[in-house]
């Protein structure tokens, strides 16, 4: 069992493709492994329990690890509980060829001075990343427009369409007070961004995309306060229906 960090996260969902998949150490004790699946526009997480008698994983039971490394082999079929399906096709590679062409250093100097190792901070792309189109509201005028989502981080930015590398807007979610499903709109698979001067309304071609958007920006809101998820704690980070949150006085300043 490998132990598993942000940055083969990041190289999961950026270099796997559709089905591959890592077996961890679980964060939840050493009963638990974590499973992680890459899927079409995110990385997928399970839990598999260690007993006495064996693994258990979903719905099987198997007594030895190699039953369990079996089940792999034959590629499983995985449904989650927001309705997405998945293949298990491949392990992601832990080893990496080794280059057989290596660069010389020609330029070696320090940008700055007086750092130590406690100054050095980890930055790895966050595992909590997805993108995808969404049909967005305009602010003055009320239109519908199709536009292309990313969420990287605590950034949600989007674009005029997939092929455009300059954003029109870029969302800073630790500013956002509330996530939800709205109902308000003439349309359906709404679920709104609510800002200190704006509410963003946006819409997915299906509730399981919508409901995948939502808990994902939930997760990322609650991670920003440290705080689990609960009724009482989204309650304390402002998660809560769209007519107490904005209590009608929403501004919308911003046009884009």
């Amino acid at each position: 069992m490998r132990s598993f960090s942000k940055v083969n996260g990041a190289l999961l969902l950026s270099n796997g493709i559709v089905g591959s998949y890592l077996l961890r150490n679980s964060n939840k004790g050493p009963s638990f492994f974590a499973l992680s699946v890459r899927a079409k526009d995110s990385v997928k997480h399970f839990h598999v329990t260690r007993k006495d008698n064996g693994y258990r994983f979903g719905f099987n039971e198997f007594a030895t690890l190699q039953d369990f490394v079996n089940h792999f082999a034959n590629q499983p079929l995985l449904g989650s509980d927001t309705g997405t399906l998945m293949v298990l096709k491949c392990p992601y590679p832990w080893r990496v060829e080794e280059p057989s062409i290596y660069e010389s250093v020609r330029v070696h100097t320090a940008v700055q001075t007086g750092r130590t190792e406690n100054d050095l901070v980890p930055n790895a792309p966050s595992l909590g990343t997805k993108e995808g189109y969404l049909v967005k509201q305009g602010a003055f005028v009320k239109s519908w427009k199709q536009r292309w989502f990313t969420l990287n981080r605590y950034e949600l930015k989007y674009f005029k369409d997939k092929m455009c590398e300059e954003p029109i807007r870029t969302l800073d979610l630790r500013a956002c007070s509330a996530v939800q499903f709205d109902y308000s709109q003439d349309r359906v698979n709404c679920f709104c961004l609510v800002f200190p001067e704006r509410t963003f309304y946006l819409c997915a071609k299906t509730g399981v995309e919508a409901d995948e958007w939502i808990k994902i920006i939930r997760w990322k809101l609650v991670s920003l306060l440290g705080l689990h998820v609960g009724t009482q704690c989204w309650k304390e980070v402002g998660i809560l229906p769209i007519t107490q949150t904005a209590g009608g006085n929403i501004n919308d300043n911003y046009f884009k």
